[in-house]
């Protein structure tokens, strides 16, 4: 019995560029966290620096994915039906890697869309949508897929994205809320007092132009994201085919173009995430490699 173990892909490694591209901007967002406990406190801003990035590791902790970081990606537990259908494709995929049923997280997030995708070292997410309506070895086939990501372990740089992301956009938030009050309260100034009304106009762009700097950051970064992340699909694909449900992922692709939805990893969350590529262009892939003895051929 050959028990599936994580090994580091290079679509991993190659992964690894969003969270590089956000760390600058991360370090001067953090250092405005940081100023109010420099200015009561002897906390060094190295020290602070270093104990918010090490707070990121609690994020690929099982229990900590199935409290905090599910609820950022807005997921949420599955009801019992949804449960018990998970669990019976899980199973499947569970079995065929001889790892537990309860060795990862299964999440559910409310969705119109054919969605899923993994996070963190354990948290796999289904929308609604594909618990309802795809059949038991469709949902099989994306498990495989998701659990395929972990193992090849293309979450790990994504969820430091994730956490890298969030002072970056929260200071964004900040600073656009900023610049509209200051924007109003300019605009309640009479006449007379022209140079308070210049001076408010003055913080409300500086506002602009920094919560811009921030945002520009998040956009750079998920645009990575999506180059690099077209790597791992196929990558994870690839895996699905070695575990021997690569004809239940087809079919749970062939699903999708048929009922016209988006099979992505995106949530409505402002996260850093990565799309898959085309659906098509995954089909005719696994096609082919279903077509051959050895997928890595």
């Amino acid at each position: 019995m050959t028990i599936a173990k994580r090994q580091v892909d290079s679509a991993a490694v190659a992964a690894l560029a969003p969270a590089a591209a956000l760390f600058p901007i991360w370090l001067l967002a953090i250092g405005v966290f940081w100023l109010p406990f420099w200015r009561f406190s002897d906390v060094s801003y190295p020290l602070f620096a270093f104990a918010a990035l090490a707070l990121g590791v609690l994020l690929f902790s099982k229990a900590i994915q199935r409290i905090f970081l599910s609820r950022l990606l807005e997921a949420r537990k599955p009801s019992a039906l949804e449960a018990a259908t998970l669990q019976q494709a899980w199973r499947r995929v569970a079995q065929a890697n001889h790892i537990s049923i309860d060795s990862f997280v299964l999440a559910v997030v409310d969705s119109n869309e054919i969605n899923a995708f993994a996070s963190g070292g354990h948290l796999v997410v289904v929308s609604s949508y594909a618990v309802n309506q795809l059949d038991q070895n469709e949902l099989t086939g994306v498990l495989a897929h998701e659990i395929s990501h972990h193992l090849g372990s293309h979450t790990v740089a994504l969820t430091i994205a994730q956490w890298l992301s969030l002072p970056i956009l929260l200071l964004a938030r900040i600073g656009f809320i900023l610049q509209r009050v200051a924007e109003r309260i300019s605009n309640t100034f009479k006449s007379g007092l022209n140079a308070l009304k210049f001076i408010g106009l003055l913080i409300s762009a500086a506002l602009t132009v920094v919560s811009s700097l921030f945002v520009a950051a998040l956009v750079v970064s998920q645009a990575l994201s999506n180059a690099v992340g077209h790597e791992s699909e196929f990558q994870a694909d690839r895996r699905a085919v070695r575990m021997g449900f690569g004809n239940e992922l087809l079919i749970a692709l062939k699903h999708v173009v048929d009922d016209s939805q988006n099979y992505d990893e995106q949530t409505s969350s402002a996260l850093v995430v990565s799309a898959h590529p085309p659906v098509r262009e995954r089909i005719n892939r696994l096609e082919a490699l279903l077509r051959t003895e050895d997928p890595y051929r």
